[in-house]
C-alpha cells in the first residue's frame, strides 16, 4: 500500500497537537488542508485514526498505534533525507530538543546564540518538559537531562556545567521573622516552598556535609509544578512567605544582590551536570552532528 508522505506527517501534526487548528499553527498548515489529508489517509487505509467533535479530536484505538510507530519511523526518514545536507556548504536543516526547563533557563542561554550565529542555515527548535521522554516518540532529535533521568541506550554528551549544586535560600525579612535554620532538619519547623514533578512526586530536599546525608520532607503554604511555575515558588522567597530550594545558578542572581539569603550553605549538596543524549543510530541528523560537534569544541571546564 502505497501511503503520501505528506498524508502522514498532517496525521502526526493533529495528533501531537491535539486537534486541526494546533497542528496547522504548529506545521505551518492550514486547517482545512490537515484535515482534508487526515480524511484521505483514513480511506486509503480503511479505518478511522481520529474522532472529532466540535470541541475535541481524540485518537482511535488505530490512531494510537498508529501514533506509537509513526514518529520514531518519521524521524529516521528525516534523518536519512537530511544526509543531503552534508553535501553542502554548511550545516542546515531543523534541529528539535526536549529539555528540562533548567536546562532551558541555566545552560542553553550560553549556547544557543553562539551555535546560531556560527550555523545560520540552522534552524533550532526547543521543547521543554520535566517528564521522562522518549524523544524519538516526542519527534524530537535529543534531549538534554541530568544522568539519573537519562534514556537507555543512549549517547550521552556532556552539555554546560559539569558541577552543580542545590541551595537553600530565604529573604531576610522571612530570617528576621522565623529564624535561620542551622540543621537540615530545623527546616521541619520553617515555612518551606515545594515542587511537584508531573509524575505527582515531590522534589525531595537532601543535604550533605562530609560523610553526613540528611534528606528531609518539610511542609509548607506552597507547592508548585516544577519547571513552568518555579519562578512562582523563587517570587514567594523573596516575597518572605517560606525557604525556597532549588539549583544554585536559578537563586545565584537573587542572592548576589540580597533579596535572598543562603540558608545551609556548608550542606548544599553538589551534583553532576547535564547531557545531551541522541539514540545512537548510524543517521544522525546534520544538524545535530553541528550542535553535538559545538557543544564539544565549547565545553566547559570539569
Amino acid at each position: 500500500m502505497k501511503v503520501d508522505l505528506s498524508d502522514l506527517n498532517a496525521f502526526l501534526a493533529v495528533a501531537r497537537a491535539g486537534g486541526f487548528r494546533d497542528g496547522a499553527r504548529v506545521s505551518g498548515s492550514s486547517a482545512s488542508g490537515l484535515s482534508e489529508a487526515v480524511r484521505r489517509l483514513e480511506a486509503q487505509l480503511g479505518v478511522r485514526l481520529l474522532n472529532r467533535t466540535t470541541r475535541s479530536v481524540v485518537l482511535t484505538e488505530a490512531g494510537e498505534g498508529l501514533l506509537a510507530r509513526l514518529g520514531p519511523a518519521l524521524t529516521e526518514v528525516e534523518a536519512a533525507l537530511d544526509v543531503v545536507n552534508g553535501f553542502r556548504d554548511r550545516p542546515a536543516g531543523v534541529l528539535r530538543l526536549n529539555v528540562s526547563v533548567s536546562a532551558a533557563r541555566l545552560v542553553l542561554p550560553r549556547i544557543v546564540p553562539p551555535f546560531l550565529a556560527a550555523y545560520p542555515d540552522v534552524r533550532l527548535e526547543v521543547m521543554t518538559d520535566e517528564s521522562f521522554v522518549d524523544v524519538l516518540a516526542a519527534g524530537c532529535d535529543a534531549g538534554i537531562r541530568y544522568d539519573d533521568r537519562l534514556e537507555q541506550d543512549m549517547i550521552a554528551v556532556p552539555i554546560g556545567p559539569r558541577v552543580q549544586r542545590y541551595a537553600a535560600a530565604a529573604s531576610p525579612a522571612y530570617l528576621a521573622r522565623r529564624g535561620r535554620p542551622l540543621h537540615p532538619r530545623d527546616l521541619l519547623d520553617h515555612a518551606c516552598l515545594r515542587g511537584r514533578f508531573p509524575s505527582g512526586t515531590m522534589t525531595s530536599w537532601e543535604f550533605e556535609k562530609g560523610d553526613e546525608v540528611v534528606k528531609v520532607e518539610p511542609t509548607g503554604p506552597l507547592i508548585v509544578r516544577v519547571g513552568g511555575a518555579t519562578d512562582l515558588a523563587v517570587d514567594a522567597a523573596i516575597a518572605g512567605c517560606g525557604i525556597v530550594y532549588l539549583f544554585e545558578d536559578w537563586l545565584r542572581p537573587h542572592l548576589d544582590r540580597g533579596a535572598l539569603e543562603p540558608i545551609l550553605e556548608p550542606w548544599w549538596q553538589s551534583f553532576s551536570g547535564p547531557f545531551l543524549y541522541y539514540p545512537g543510530r548510524r543517521l544522525v541528523p546534520t544538524p545535530l552532528r553541528a550542535f553535538v560537534d559545538f557543544i564539544k569544541a565549547s565545553a566547559e571546564p570539569s
